[in-house]
């Protein structure tokens, strides 16, 4: 069926559909990644976003089981793509792209210029826009309000036997953030967003906070929490929105980016070491102000964004990029570690 991708700007371009069929609105942002799109769909963080893919080759090993996603559903509001391919061709295949997308009700687009488009994107920033299939409807920015309620836990989740017990500030993490948390041998405490983890009466030998969705400064609660956790002087992690709040908390600042990173192939210089690593992001916000205490920890040698802070003195850390990876590499693993020397 013949669909539109249309622009806030009025940019307009002709699609075949492969997707389900309705109309959807939301952020139009890039992924640069070249293979995981079962992991980044069902990433929370891309919660309210169309995404366009500059890879031009989409679908080619289908989908896997849903112990491989990183949540429980697609979160995209849309797909972009150049070239759908509908015959999918791996071991660990279930079932086509286009069947998964159509079971999950997300629209999903083939253009014959994703190239130009993503140009578009990176001269004028991130674009509202909206897939229009079979009826019109209105532009949608999904960062005038706040997406935590929808893709963070809705009740507290024990898991592990450690001796350690760590709580997870939900603010839609990746599977994989807790995958790498159990497999090193905590008590893992999973709280919602806005749930103040003082209440459950609990000795917390540390805090996550996770990725998720939208603007960090509609974060609220979590940014009051946070102010808490370090106020006690508990170690505490932030993962890509958890950065951005820790940075909020500790009285600094963020902002929203043109065009964000999105992909698996972002370059990070540990500001200690002068190591290059090449990381898995997916955010469109990012630390402006670094708050007073502490230190850039990386910087993206890209574009010499910060990518990470760390304290000078007190075991408060956080990074943008994300060191579960899942897709993409894991050179950056050790990040937990580090952490985890803190507890």
């Amino acid at each position: 069926m013949l669909a539109r991708l249309i622009l806030k700007d009025g940019s307009t371009f002709k699609g075949n559909s492969f997707g389900f069929e309705d109309s959807r609105a939301g952020e139009l942002v890039f992924s640069t990644g070249m293979a995981g799109y079962p992991e980044s769909l069902t990433d929370p963080s891309y919660e309210g976003q169309i995404l366009v893919a500059t890879y031009p080759i989409f679908g080619s090993y289908g989908v896997p089981d849903r112990k491989f996603w990183e949540s429980s559903r697609i979160h995209i509001s849309g797909l972009i793509v150049s070239q759908y391919i509908d015959t999918p061709s791996h071991f660990e295949s279930k079932m086509t792209l286009s069947q998964w997308l159509k079971k999950e009700r997300i629209p999903a687009l083939e253009i014959d210029d994703t190239r130009l488009l993503t140009q578009l994107l990176r001269d004028k920033g991130a674009q509202v826009a909206k897939i229009v299939i079979d009826r019109e409807i209105d532009f949608y920015d999904p960062n005038k309000e706040n997406l935590l309620n929808n893709v963070s836990v809705k009740k507290i989740i024990i898991d592990g036997k450690g001796s350690k017990t760590v709580a997870l500030i939900d603010c839609g993490v990746k599977e994989n953030i807790r995958r790498n948390l159990l497999k090193r041998g905590v008590r893992l405490i999973t709280v919602p967003w806005d749930c103040d983890i003082f209440v459950l009466k609990e000795k917390i030998d540390g805090v996550i906070i996770s990725n998720g969705p939208g603007d960090p400064k509609m974060a609220d609660l979590t940014i009051k929490t946070a102010k808490v956790i370090m106020a006690k002087k508990i170690p505490l992690l932030g993962i890509c929105l958890g950065n951005q709040i820790l940075a909020l908390a500790a009285g600094g600042d963020t902002y929203k980016m043109k065009f964000g990173h999105r992909g698996q192939n972002q370059p990070c210089i540990d500001q200690d070491s002068k190591r290059c690593y090449i990381t898995t992001q997916n955010h469109g916000f990012a630390i402006g102000k670094i708050p007073s205490g502490f230190r850039p920890w990386f910087v993206n040698a890209n574009d010499q964004t910060n990518e990470g802070i760390i304290h000078k003195n007190l075991p408060f850390m956080s990074v943008q990029f994300h060191p579960e990876a899942t897709p993409g590499p894991v050179d950056t693993e050790w990040i937990f570690d580090k952490f985890f020397k803190c507890l």
